[in-house]
């Protein structure tokens, strides 16, 4: 996803030179990577332990969504602070990262101690508030070591946490793990990330100048045609992205249970295939950075969008059925779904004015969070009216809107 601190993009708007030529540049986003895969393991943790707790306190759908939707409202909480303390100019951002990492890591493990359901909760917010503190940076960071190649780069690092994103499941599904092992593992991965970047990381040789947010701005980029275009299609990727992330997994495990012909039945090939089909983003991720460095982030961006939505309103005709036949769908849907998310902040970082930049994406960034609290919990409302089979559909809507605006974003820069 797009990154959200008030410096992480600025650097995306730089003129781009012939090639990057520091020989540490790729050691280092190696690095970053990395520490983005094992710190990014928090995020869909509550989600994946989520049936242990649904059992433990009787949860409804609605509230095992807040599960997902609490960490997202933490998250907008995270980064809206960093940028009204402007902590990514003031903290060094290895010290940031780790700090926050650490933070993250312990706010994940006291869902262990967590009495009830409302405490629960409040482990998740807190976890999507520190995560701020690990996502953003990374991006920044990346961005010191490349210029010429930096949608690569970006990609990568996007595709390293997407991949982070789904390491719960992975362990979920290893026969006999239980609630603990999942959530110790998940800590235990981001103070592992914490590490990384403190012993090994250091800026690169392109840095940049702050770029603070500035309520006195909001106003002059929320009436910018094209902060608005690009902001549209950032919006039509999010509806989608975090409603599949969240929910995926309870279709595949729904899906079984109608094809074999039984309610409560298991299968040790459900929790592979949850990990794989959002793991598969990461993919995804160094494709787009790949096409969109090379064809125009435009175009990148309404193909990931077209091939997501197709899938969205395929699936619904691959439930209760072969598993040959719905596993490459829903692997096709986790690489297109996630496979534009980093291109979004660069189009918002043309799209404005440079010392407009930081305001312009915590603003993006904060809607399009808030967006997907809502539609992470229109799921289950609408599982309970159509089904499964025929509630995924509906969120080939936001690709649709989102082409619409990017599509319109395209013809007001060629006519500039």
């Amino acid at each position: 996803m797009p990154q959200t601190t008030s410096t992480t993009n600025a650097p995306l708007s730089a003129p781009a030179p012939a090639g990057d030529t520091h020989p540490a540049r790729w050691r280092m986003l190696a690095l970053l990577a990395t520490a983005e895969l094992l710190g990014m393991s928090l995020w869909m943790m509550g989600s994946a332990v989520a049936p242990a707790l649904a059992a433990r306190w009787s949860l409804t759908p609605t509230q095992v969504g807040l599960l997902a939707t609490l960490v997202q409202l933490g998250f907008v909480a995270g980064t809206a602070t960093s940028a009204l303390l402007n902590l990514a100019d003031t903290v060094p951002s290895r010290r940031l990262f780790a700090l926050s990492a650490i933070a993250g890591a312990l706010a994940n493990a006291a869902l262990l101690a967590a009495g009830s359901f409302e405490w629960a909760l409040a482990s998740r917010f807190l976890t999507g508030m520190f995560l701020a503190g690990v996502y953003p940076p990374a991006m920044k960071m990346a961005a010191t070591w490349f210029r010429a190649r930096r949608g690569l780069a970006v990609g990568t690092v996007v595709g390293a946490l997407t991949v982070g994103k789904a390491g719960p499941y992975l362990v979920q599904a290893i026969p006999g793990i239980g609630m603990t092992t999942v959530v110790l593992a998940a800590s235990a991965s981001a103070v592992a990330a914490a590490a990384l970047v403190w012993l090994g990381y250091r800026d690169g040789p392109y840095p940049f100048p702050p770029r603070r947010f500035s309520w006195g701005l909001v106003a002059m980029v929320a009436r910018g045609r094209e902060w608005r275009l690009a902001t549209g299609g950032y919006l039509g990727h999010m509806a989608e992205l975090y409603s599949y992330w969240t929910w995926i997994p309870v279709y595949l495990a729904a899906s079984h249970a109608v094809r074999v012909g039984d309610p409560g039945a298991h299968s040790a090939l459900v929790g592979a295939l949850s990990f794989s089909v959002i793991a598969v983003g990461g993919i995804g991720c160094i494709w787009g950075g790949l096409v969109a460095d090379r064809v125009g982030r435009e175009r990148l961006v309404t193909t990931a969008l077209a091939g997501s939505g197709a899938c969205a309103l395929l699936i619904g005709f691959a439930f209760g059925g072969s598993w040959w036949i719905l596993a490459p769908l829903a692997l096709a849907w986790g690489f297109f779904v996630i496979a534009d998310s980093a291109q979004f902040s660069v189009l918002v970082t043309e799209s404005v004015p440079p010392h407009a930049v930081g305001t312009a994406l915590t603003l993006q960034t904060s809607i399009g969070f808030l967006l997907t609290t809502i539609t992470i919990q229109l799921v289950p409302p609408l599982v309970q009216l159509v089904g499964w089979r025929w509630a995924f559909p509906m969120l080939a809507i936001g690709p649709a809107l989102g082409i619409w605006s990017i599509r319109r974003l395209a013809r007001a820069r060629a006519t500039g």
